[in-house]
């Protein structure tokens, strides 16, 4: 039952200045049910926020706080690099009774498979098993009443989302599974280097993890049934947005009637998933340009009968669907409220 629109749940952004902060933060200040009354950024402390977010002037008058500022709030959002929120967790914990983690330090449940992806051991293995995977076509039933939610990655989410249901119900065959994620410049965060430098990103499109990449292990955690995923990743001239392909077989007699009947089944009624496919025109598939700013993600494929091969398309706005958008859409049904509240919007074309 949703809760009374008149209840506000007061909120600090923790690493407000980044773009997965910055993008709570825009998500919250529309939100009915949320007062944000805290931002932290040891860089810009003291900065009112709409100098570093300038889409929000005239929307909060918030200034940046150091983090040894932070005070007691009912939501503490962690938008901090990875491996940071784990070293501090008993702090946060005294600060509010709902921590949401945008980073990567609790997702994975395995504190072995921790230590291999990120390259040391997680600070607070004993925690890891208190939070919930931010992921609510998944795990719906366990974020509700949630206190602890560790939100999924975004080219994590982008493979999840397009395969889960195949995977579930058993359209594909248990067998090597090839994802390729093109993936905008926001996905590397706010903080520049030399491979976001203008010059060297301008109308580039670069390979930057072929093999390895992290959320390899998150995938694979969350999808039914044990086969080899292999993830690559391409750095895009976009700023927004990830478009995934992956590449799968299908039984000997199924078509692409069994794959609209497994996602129909499964995503019937979720309120952010779209089936894209249509015979003609320009937009027959996915493309994340069309969800820029939203919290969709819109699904398609296409068959190779004579094969059996199936491409499977997903596109989301990777700060929106992919970080800040489904940390809301957790929220809101950890808290009991409307699953769509604060996420309304429709996207924008042309854009």
């Amino acid at each position: 039952m949703s809760r009374p629109s008149s209840e506000q749940l007061t909120v600090a952004i923790v690493g407000g200045s980044g773009y997965a902060g910055g993008e709570f933060l825009r998500l919250a200040l529309g939100h009915p049910h949320l007062k944000v009354t805290q931002v932290t950024s040891e860089r810009s402390a003291g900065t009112p926020v709409s100098m570093v977010h300038p889409n929000l002037r005239g929307r909060t008058t918030l200034k940046f706080r150091k983090l040894a500022e932070l005070e007691e709030a009912d939501v503490i959002v962690l938008a901090l690099p990875h491996n940071s929120a784990a070293k501090r967790l008993a702090e946060f914990e005294g600060k509010g009774r709902i921590l949401i983690d945008l980073s990567a330090d609790f997702r994975l449940k395995d504190p072995e498979v921790y230590e291999k992806v990120y390259g040391e051991a997680h600070p607070t293995p004993e925690k890891l098993g208190d939070w919930v995977y931010g992921n609510p076509e998944l795990h719906r039933e366990e974020l509700v009443g949630a206190t602890r939610i560790a939100c999924a990655g975004c080219f994590a989410t982008s493979v999840i989302l397009a395969l889960y249901p195949l995977l579930k119900l058993g359209v594909l065959l248990p067998k090597d599974i090839i994802a390729t994620g093109l993936v905008g410049s926001s996905a590397a965060g706010a903080s520049p280097s030399e491979s976001s430098h203008h010059p060297e990103r301008a109308g580039s499109l670069r390979v930057y993890k072929p093999v390895g990449h992290r959320h390899t292990s998150e995938a694979q955690q969350e999808l039914p049934g044990h086969f080899p995923l292999h993830l690559t990743a391409i750095s895009t001239p976009r700023v927004r947005g990830i478009l995934t392909t992956a590449q799968a077989w299908i039984p000997d007699g199924y078509s692409d009637r069994d794959v609209w009947s497994a996602y129909r089944e499964v995503y019937g009624a979720e309120p952010f998933i779209r089936i894209v496919k249509v015979a003609k025109g320009v937009h027959r598939y996915p493309d994340p340009m069309l969800l820029d700013g939203t919290n969709y993600c819109d699904i398609g494929f296409e068959m190779d009968q004579d094969t059996g091969r199936v491409v499977l398309m997903s596109a989301i706005d990777n700060l929106v669907k992919g970080t800040a958008g489904h940390a809301v859409q957790s929220l809101n049904i950890a808290q009991g409220w409307a699953e769509t509240t604060g996420l309304e919007f429709a996207g924008l074309h042309p854009a």
